[in-house]
């Protein structure tokens, strides 16, 4: 069995804001495999399904963010999963731009608040977690107000194209293992920024043509 934990915020206040990428993949994966609710206890939300073949529990921490490992260490405990095998968690990352997402095995909490708890409370760093790109906040704003902010248009087009990559990666984590999710999916942050580069190089190309035409003239 799988425990899948996407943090964010309870409330209609945090819905769709930077922090709530976590809450968000866990919707997708709900509508996407027809998982119902099982309602609040032990200081969260779930739902329990098959995914890729393995039972598996959804669960969104209703403790806000900065608690968030009270409920995921009660999880754990009362299924006696073990971390290091059981455990997904996706949550919001400030230093990859939105539209991207990176998966790895291990790591430190990167100043991401819900991970320092949830490392805190289960004892380890190594366990896989799927890191959803926001973007770096803004010169001279602070932290918390960004991230408790919400998307342009244009982000929230990209963001919601990698939420469901992201419910993909849980997929393939689950049914085919970590390494091949990694392997599938880190890459293609790497296509989209050689792609947005060419495109960026492009239209330099272009500008610089017409500022050529417009010197003969």
């Amino acid at each position: 069995m799988y425990l899948v934990v996407g943090l964010g915020n309870p409330g209609s206040k945090y819905a769709g804001t930077r922090h709530n990428m976590g809450f968000d993949t866990i919707d997708e994966l709900v509508e996407k495999h027809r998982i119902s609710s099982d309602g609040v206890k032990m200081k969260a939300m779930s739902g329990r399904g098959m995914i890729g073949g393995e039972r598996v529990i959804l669960l969104k921490p209703m403790t806000y963010m900065n608690l968030s490992g009270e409920a995921v260490r009660a999880w754990l405990d009362y299924y006696k999963l073990d971390p290091e095998e059981d455990l997904i968690v996706i949550y919001d990352d400030v230093d990859q731009e939105p539209g991207r997402m990176r998966i790895r095995k291990k790591g430190s909490a990167g100043g991401h608040n819900g991970m320092k708890s949830i490392i805190q409370h289960i004892g380890t760093t190594s366990f896989p977690r799927i890191r959803i790109g926001v973007g770096a906040k803004p010169a001279g704003w602070d932290l918390a107000d960004y991230v408790l902010g919400h998307f342009s248009k244009e982000d929230r087009k990209e963001v919601d194209a990698v939420i469901r990559d992201a419910a993909d990666a849980v997929e393939t984590i689950i049914a085919e293992g970590v390494d091949e999710a990694m392997n599938r999916y880190n890459s293609r942050g790497k296509e989209k920024e050689a792609a947005k580069s060419d495109n960026n190089n492009s239209r330099g190309k272009e500008k610089e043509k017409e500022a050529a035409q417009q010197k003969q003239w």
